[in-house]
């Protein structure tokens, strides 16, 4: 009896132990669950160093939406037509009519559920699936396999980076955008699921399959990436599919061809492979696909591929991560599952797996067939395929399927490649370039004065692009290996011709992702690197392709990873180079001792970058209006040719070119021609040294000019300051014809004690392409108008206003005697190669070809010949084409940068060219009723001009040139406006841009596009 009752208390108290042990672990097991799911929709956030892995399996997030018309739909299939949804079928646009009828007839005869398009063009597959769509009982789901966009399988369409380059991106919202625009591309050609974001982590740098197309090899950065791209998608009813479950990252095989092992412990798998996964499957995602791979810790049965494991697709990703959206397979004709059997039995045994849809499947007949006969052998239950069947319908009906319209082919190449699209792209691109070393600080560049660089391109595809951007900012010697050095003859002559150069900057293109062949490095282009750096030169590397290569190169002073290449990477590298912009990006995976997330932020030193309208906040599409503008000026034969410029936050954001040099030969305006400026002279060159003086206190603006000319006293000129010869008010007539006509016969001829048809040492003033005056020439011209006739304009404060050449004449006589140099000298060493200026500069026949210059007149009053390259005004003609008012020739990029320099106060490149209060203080409104600053025009108070648009601030300047010119600066908006024509070639007297108001007209659609200002408007 003790027994017996001792027994029984021994047994009600260890069942109330056991009572209270399970509400213990059913209380931690919840706390548990909770902890490791994220909210839904919601970015997880950032995990510890280790993850605690459920033991069993995580709640489901539902994602598939309950709808009567999925319950109905599903009701009302047959057998036949339930199995067909479980098929998506690959398709190609670009193919002929017995493969389209091919298509229609599996949509006939097998009911099949969707297709994937491949290669081909937007047009004929808006068309196919419409054809497609209109013949199928149930809507067709459309896929694509796009991970970089619609340009990844379609002509004519947008491509954006590659994962890669996205995880060297620090802003995850940029990537969502990304997403998001694939979508909303997506949805406009009919598209209902992007088999993308890959989510697999590329932890072997030799994997030759996955590689760039991962975001790297940081669990955490590829988890972030991956769900930025999803919710992108999937904001936009676009189906995101993260593959390839679960996880292709650290195989050394292609599935393409075999069945890659991935030797991973569980404990790994959890850890790594399939962090991506559990984060975004606990958040929102509504689709996986399945890769072939072979896991002994997953499923060690022989040579079974995951994507046909039931333990793997069920067991794991279904029960134990409680993913409940869509499972594709990958595709289904790779060899690294049609190893394992015929096309019919894997198709059955990856649906028996657990995947709810075949993607690209072979044997499409018999694999129906072999799935009817496994569910009257109830190998697969009907029970299943109807849950399979529910899902997909579901899916459908949440991506519009259940209110399906055809794809509207109206304006389609439009649409899909619209301005704000580009703009991300090169939004992306910029924030991933990578800077991954910067010894002492060598970027970005500072000042460019005493910097003698070169750039050497190595590689298939080295292209001039890179090269022409960096002599934007510095003139600079470009040489080529196109293939890379062969030899080292080869290399020993190049570092001959680079043996003048203190640094060089070093491109290498043609690097592919090709790990088994080192990327496409070779030996000859890391042996010229190394030999390069042991002469001691400054050595910039700029690799555009895979950061793998970074291996293969040897030091350098400073390394730059593009991660990609094409010409937006080759526009970027060299602006960072300079400090145009600034450089935030990161290694995505660990190469050569730089661990995944090294790199160095790089700022900007106030120098010109370049951009899309969009970046800047205008409308890309308004500005294509100057297009249709300056054609039509170029047919009316307003000018023979022109270039518009327009730069707005420090970036030139519109430069485009219109016309040719003349109306006689198919010579075409480019970027580099060069135009006679004209008055552009007065503030491009001759204000620009006057400010420089006065902010070095050297001249005294209210002092008169004779102080510093005392060749002035005692003439009529003695009592005028340097003030009223800015505003124009020193009584010094407009221009003064005496200068050159005194110099011809009473017949029309030139006078031979003045001229000579060839130079000499005494004839060595050029006053035209074939015609040189005497030096002395210079002198006289000066004497002649200092004795010069005062105008009619006195007033009893002193002279009215009178534009006047001779007052700016009068200007450079004062520079050239404060500085003791002549004006064009003094200019280039302190303002225009500071600033890197190729162009800008006075009688540019001594530095450029005349085939590279625009001509103006055909000069029968004068010269008695065509002016190219020399100056067409006949003042500044007469002494030597340097002179204060005329004389000066340059690009638009080149006036781009002074004047952006003048609308940054000064400040251009890291140096301070003047004081924040000089610019505005001679730039403000001095002389309202005439619309004049020290020396600045200004904006006419009634809006009524000619060239300038009235809807230019009051606070903007600029100034116009006779032969067709302009540039114009805006503080308010931020903007610098150059035009550049030669409207007096042939005939100055052609004054249609004057009549016709063609600057004023393009100047107003530069306005118009102000994207704050339009709705502010609105």
């Amino acid at each position: 009896m003790k027994n017996w009752l001792f027994n029984r208390f021994r047994l009600v108290v260890g069942i109330v132990v056991l009572v209270i042990l399970t509400s213990v672990v059913s209380v931690a097991w919840k706390l548990i669950t909770i902890k490791t799911k994220p909210t839904k929709l919601e970015a997880p956030a950032t995990a510890e160093k280790k993850t605690v892995a459920p033991k069993k399996r995580i709640d489901p997030v539902l994602v598939l939406p309950e709808n009567e018309w999925v319950d109905s739909t599903l009701k009302s299939l047959s057998i036949e037509q339930k199995i067909g949804q479980l098929f998506m079928v690959a398709t190609f646009s670009n193919r002929d009519e017995a493969h389209y009828r091919y298509i229609d007839r599996l949509i006939n005869e097998f009911h099949i559920g969707g297709l994937i398009f491949f290669q081909g063009g937007p047009l004929g597959q808006a068309q196919l699936t419409n054809r497609y769509q209109s013949i199928s009982n149930i809507p067709l789901f459309i896929g694509i396999d796009g991970e970089w966009g619609l340009g990844m399988r379609l002509d004519s369409t947008i491509s954006f980076p590659k994962q890669m380059v996205l995880g060297s991106i620090q802003d995850d919202e940029l990537v969502y955008r990304m997403g998001s625009d694939i979508a909303k591309q997506c949805a406009r050609l009919g598209i209902h699921i992007n088999f993308a974001p890959v989510s697999d982590i590329n932890s072997n740098p030799a994997n030759p399959v996955i590689g760039i197309r991962s975001f790297g090899e940081d669990r955490e950065n590829v988890t972030r990436k991956a769900i930025a791209y999803m919710k992108g998608l999937q904001h936009n009813r676009v189906i995101a599919t993260a593959k390839h479950f679960p996880g292709h990252g650290d195989t050394d095989a292609d599935s393409h061809f075999t069945l890659p092992v991935l030797g991973h412990s569980a404990e790994q798998m959890k850890e790594t492979d399939l962090y991506p996964y559990r984060h975004m499957i606990a958040d929102s995602l509504m689709g996986v696909l399945s890769g072939h791979l072979y896991i002994p810790a997953l499923d060690n049965t022989p040579n079974l591929a995951s994507s046909l494991s039931e333990k793997v697709i069920t067991g794991l990703l279904r029960k134990d991560l409680g993913f409940r959206g869509l499972v594709f397979t990958d595709a289904m004709n790779m060899k690294g599952v049609l190893k394992t059997g015929r096309a019919a039995e894997v198709n059955l045994k990856a649906l028996v797996a657990g995947n709810d849809v075949l993607l690209y499947p072979e044997s499409i007949g018999e694999t129906v067939a072999k799935i009817k006969d496994a569910i009257n052998q109830r190998i697969i239950s009907e029970k299943i395929i109807d849950d399979k069947v529910k899902r997909i319908l579901q899916a459908k009906y949440w991506a519009g399927l259940s209110r399906y319209k055809p794809v509207d082919t109206t304006n389609l190449y439009t649409d899909l490649n619209n301005e704000s699209s580009k703009e991300l792209y090169r939004e992306l691109c910029e924030a991933s370039v990578t800077v991954v070393k910067n010894d002492n600080g060598i970027l970005p560049i500072g000042s460019v004065t005493d910097l003698k660089m070169a750039s050497v391109s190595m590689g298939e595809g080295s292209s001039s692009s890179f090269q022409r951007m960096l002599s934007i900012y510095k003139p600079t010697r470009a040489f080529t290996f196109y293939d890379g050095p062969s030899s080292q003859e080869q290399i020993t002559e190049m570092l001959g011709y680079l043996e003048s150069y203190n640094t060089v900057v070093v491109d290498v293109h043609g690097i592919s992702s090709n790990p088994r062949r080192n990327y496409g490095i070779t030996t000859g282009m890391t042996d010229f690197v190394g030999q390069l750096k042991q002469q001691g030169k400054k050595v910039i590397l700029c690799l555009f392709g895979t950061p793998y290569s970074i291996q293969y190169f040897p030091e350098t002073d400073a390394l730059i990873c593009a991660s990609q290449d094409g010409r937006d990477q080759q526009e970027i590298v060299p602006q960072i180079i300079f400090g145009a912009l600034e450089s935030q990006g990161r290694l995505p995976v660990s190469v050569l001792g730089y661990k995944s997330g090294s790199g160095v932020s790089t700022k900007s030193v106030n120098r010109i970058a370049f951009g899309t309208p969009e970046s800047v906040g205008m409308d890309g599409l308004m500005l294509k209006k100057i297009d249709q503008i300056a054609t039509a000026a170029v047919d009316d034969r307003v000018f023979p040719g022109c270039e518009v410029l327009v730069a707005r936050r420090g970036k030139i954001i519109y430069e485009k070119q219109f016309g040719g040099l003349n109306y006689r030969t198919a010579e075409r305006v480019t970027p580099e021609t060069i135009y006679d400026l004209a008055s552009l002279t007065k503030v491009s060159a001759t204000l620009q040294a006057i400010m420089l003086l006065y902010d070095r206190q050297q001249i005294d603006l209210d002092a008169k000019a004779s102080i510093y000319l005392p060749e002035l006293s005692g003439t009529s000129k003695q009592n005028f300051t340097v003030r009223d010869l800015l505003l124009h008010r020193s009584g010094m007539i407009s221009f003064y014809p005496s200068l050159w006509e005194r110099t011809k016969t009473s017949a029309g001829g030139l006078l031979p004690e003045y001229y000579s048809s060839k130079a000499d040492t005494s004839y060595y003033l050029q006053v035209a392409p074939k015609l040189f005056a005497k030096g002395a020439l210079r002198d006289s011209v000066w004497k002649w108008v200092v004795q010069s006739p005062m105008n009619n304009r006195k007033e009893r404060a002193g002279y009215g206003y009178l534009y006047s050449d001779l007052g700016f004449l009068t200007l450079q006589k004062i520079v050239e005697k404060v500085t003791g140099q002549p004006l064009d000298i003094f200019v280039s060493s302190n303002i225009y190669e500071p600033l890197g200026l190729s162009y800008l500069g006075f009688n540019p026949l001594r530095r450029f070809s005349e085939k590279q210059i625009a001509p103006t007149e055909q000069d029968y009053r004068f010269r008695g010949q065509l002016l190219q390259g020399t100056v067409h005004d006949q003042m500044a003609a007469v002494v030597g084409g340097v002179s204060g008012h005329a004389g000066l020739f340059g690009t638009a990029r080149d006036l781009a940068v002074l004047f952006q320099m003048n609308l940054w106060k000064g400040n251009y490149g890291g140096t301070k060219f003047y004081q924040p209060a000089t610019v505005p203080l001679f730039s403000r409104v001095y002389d309202e009723s005439h619309h004049r600053g020290l020396g600045w025009d200004k904006t006419p108070l009634d809006g009524n001009s000619s060239y300038v648009s009235a809807q230019a601030s009051v606070n903007s300047f600029g100034h116009t040139g006779f032969t067709g010119t302009m540039v114009w600066v805006d503080p308010e908006e931020d903007l610098v406006f150059v035009f550049l024509s030669n409207r007096v070639n042939p005939d100055p007297e052609n004054t249609n841009i004057t009549t016709q108001r063609t600057r004023r007209k393009i100047q107003d659609v530069v306005y118009s596009s102000l994207i704050e200002r339009k709705s502010e408007v609105h």
